[in-house]
């Protein structure tokens, strides 16, 4: 592959070679809900299968969408070599609560909850009709809040303030508390982005 965006590409190349070596059964002993049929594995990312072939990577929706862009490309290959399966304990988290939260704080609300909040704080009623349309589940929190699933047992909410006069718009993200032990912290930030790119693709 010619590399043309350093940033997305060299990690996704990197993370493909290593893909490329994987044992199947060792993802399937890790990961309850991938499953593998000699030939692709198959993962849920925010309601969309998703089929993988290995050990030559190539991915499609199973639905006969958009293959994802390439971070989330990434995301799902990071999932398969070292993601596994940890049960949700029952507490919802901020970022900031989890490992090494308060030392990615300030690149994580930048990259995710400012972007969050200006994003859909400014269309909070296009922001419902769009987690509606992924079947979220709506919470009663915020002028806006959906609980939705990203990952096997992983996950999130979103929780969005239409600004006014006084206030600029405002957001935040709960993840399940099992994040802290089966996902590094940029792999939070990376699920952060993930969400809210795909809400915004439906709208």
């Amino acid at each position: 592959m010619q590399i043309e965006n350093n940033k997305e590409e060299v990690p996704f190349s990197y993370y493909e070679g290593l893909f490329q070596k994987l044992d199947p059964s060792d993802v399937t002993a890790r990961i309850q809900d991938v499953k593998w049929d000699g030939k692709e594995f198959f993962v849920t990312l925010l309601g969309r299968e998703f089929a993988i072939s290995h050990p030559q990577y190539a991915i499609r929706g199973v639905d006969g969408g958009n293959v994802p862009p390439l971070p989330t490309q990434t995301f799902l290959l990071r999932y398969l070599l070292e993601g596994k399966s940890v049960p949700f304990g029952g507490q919802w988290l901020t970022f900031r609560e989890m490992p090494w939260g308060e030392l990615y704080i300030k690149p994580y609300t930048g990259r995710v909850l400012t972007r969050a909040a200006f994003t859909f704080g400014t269309r909070v009623e296009a922001f419902k009709q769009a987690c509606q349309k992924m079947g979220a589940e709506a919470v009663p929190h915020g002028d806006g809040g959906y609980r939705l699933k990203l990952i096997g047992d992983y996950g999130m909410q979103i929780l969005v303030w239409e600004g006014d006069e006084e206030f600029p718009p405002n957001a935040q993200i709960l993840y399940t508390d099992n994040f802290a032990e089966g996902f590094a912290a940029e792999d939070r930030v990376v699920a952060g982005d993930i969400l809210i790119s795909t809400i915004k693709s439906y709208m």
